[in-house]
């Protein structure tokens, strides 16, 4: 079933006021409508040069932290001038109207957080959580970023403070593992719901795409907010075409989760 935003069905809204146990998968799409670049279109421009397995593997990290290191600061510092847009509050909202909601992320950056969601998994990682390269150990970041560093500009990271090797950015890089604790959080919350919203995720980056699909298996209802299809469209119960900024806030209200409700 194709829906726009402009025609939430009555069987959404009732879906989701009876709703106990809500999961909210998000992706890179969420991020976008708030100006952050998606990973593939951030390899655009002056650091067209670059591939992603040039930037984000440990081997790339081991070889030229300097380029890597400067890469993230520059993803960080265009994360830290964004802020969360109207798909960011409405999921934040949902925490006042549904007894149980696990909001579930691909995207590493803190927007959900600054939205008021208080309990976020973050699948991929973190741009503000950066940790010691060799022993692990958690890191803070000296200063913020106040101003975006020049593309393709090289920046040497910080020293760990315990053992004195490269400090890495905190997210997953190709050819590592999901962090288990939240990859356990988020299958058991998939699999124990009953309603889950995939938004704004192409559902192409596995083993996170199988998020929806155990939600399936398990009986509960699955709504897909993206502009575009996907290969989880044949499988989802609404697809809800459009931005997720403009989709949420109408899919809440149609629910009758006002802000003043």
């Amino acid at each position: 079933m194709k829906n726009t935003h402009h025609d939430i069905p009555p069987a959404l809204a009732q879906a989701l006021r009876q709703a106990r146990r809500v999961v909210v998968f998000t992706g890179a799409g969420v991020s976008a409508e708030s100006g952050i670049a998606t990973f593939r279109d951030a390899l655009t421009g002056l650091w067209s040069r670059f591939d992603a397995q040039a930037l984000a593997t440990p081997e790339a990290f081991a070889a030229d932290p300097d380029i890597v290191w400067g890469w993230y600061e520059w993803r960080r510092a265009q994360v830290l001038r964004a802020a969360p847009n109207a798909a960011h509050r409405a999921i934040a909202d949902l925490a006042r109207h549904v007894p149980e909601l696990a909001v579930i992320t691909q995207n590493v950056d803190d927007l959900h957080e600054r939205a008021g969601s208080p309990c976020v998994t973050h699948l991929h990682g973190s741009l503000h959580a950066p940790r010691c390269s060799r022993c692990a150990s958690p890191q803070a970041f000296a200063v913020d970023v106040p101003d975006e560093p020049e593309a393709g500009r090289r920046i040497t990271p910080p020293a760990c403070t315990a053992c004195g090797a490269p400090v890495r950015p905190g997210v997953v890089w190709f050819g590592e593992s999901l962090p288990a604790q939240a990859w356990n959080d988020a299958l058991r919350a998939a699999q124990g719901c009953d309603l889950l919203f995939s938004i704004g995720t192409s559902s192409l980056v596995y083993p996170a795409a199988e998020l929806p699909r155990l939600a399936l298996a398990g009986g509960a209802t699955v709504v897909q907010v993206n502009p575009a299809a996907t290969p989880l469209d044949a499988q989802a119960h609404h697809n809800l075409r459009g931005a997720a900024a403009d989709v949420m806030p109408c899919l809440l209200a149609s629910a009758g989760f006002g802000e003043d409700s």
